[in-house]
């Protein structure tokens, strides 16, 4: 299995709107050796951020938001999927980066048997609904330490900087603050899963 040493909590102890962009080109990991290059992302900002979960304060469902930054928050949406992000900031801002897609590196056979309807490697982990179905995340790894090198799930960088000059545009599937241009991505990865409205 692949070893690399997990990003460090001071990594993530910035701005969302900082550590999204620097996320770019790392790679999440799994235990059982399912990896993908992390290829868009979008920042989220508690009480500056009104399409934020955590924007009207912390509940159940958001705690970990709101916790020690570097670890992963994990929800369920639209009554079928899973979301991931990277806890951010200090205690109690509740900031975040959802991990939106990622491109295929380790382990494909086994994100395709998870994701059987994907025709093609390109869809195995664009969107963050594929992404966490295609690496088995769930709310079972809600709270987990990114950093924790033991963990089942952390993201670790294999020396590639992220781009010079990433794509920038606002946000998908939000209604709210949906100006803010929050999502960055790799330019002409064919992972990327949303297009619209660069800037």
């Amino acid at each position: 299995m692949i070893e690399w040493t997990p990003l460090p909590r001071a990594f993530y102890q910035r701005h969302p709107t900082e550590v999204a962009p620097d996320l770019l080109n790392t790679i999440l990991l799994r235990d059982d050796g399912r990896a993908g290059r992390i290829v868009e992302v979008e920042a989220y900002a508690g009480d500056q951020d009104p399409a934020a979960h955590s924007f009207r304060g912390m509940t159940p469902r958001t705690r970990t938001m709101f916790g020690e930054a570097g670890h992963l928050y994990v929800y369920f949406t639209y009554g079928m999927h899973w979301g991931a992000n990277a806890v951010c900031g200090d205690i109690g801002q509740g900031w975040g980066v959802l991990l939106r897609a990622l491109a295929p590196l380790a382990g494909i056979d086994r994100m395709r048997q998870a994701r059987v309807a994907a025709r093609r490697d390109r869809d195995l982990a664009s969107g963050p609904g594929r992404l966490s179905q295609a690496l088995g995340i769930t709310g079972a790894l809600d709270g987990t330490d990114l950093t924790d090198s033991a963990g089942p799930i952390r993201i670790v960088s294999d020396g590639m900087p992220p781009p010079s000059q990433p794509g920038v545009g606002p946000r998908i599937g939000i209604r709210r603050a949906t100006t803010f241009p929050w999502r960055w991505h790799v330019p002409g990865n064919d992972h990327v899963s949303g297009r619209r409205r660069p800037i």
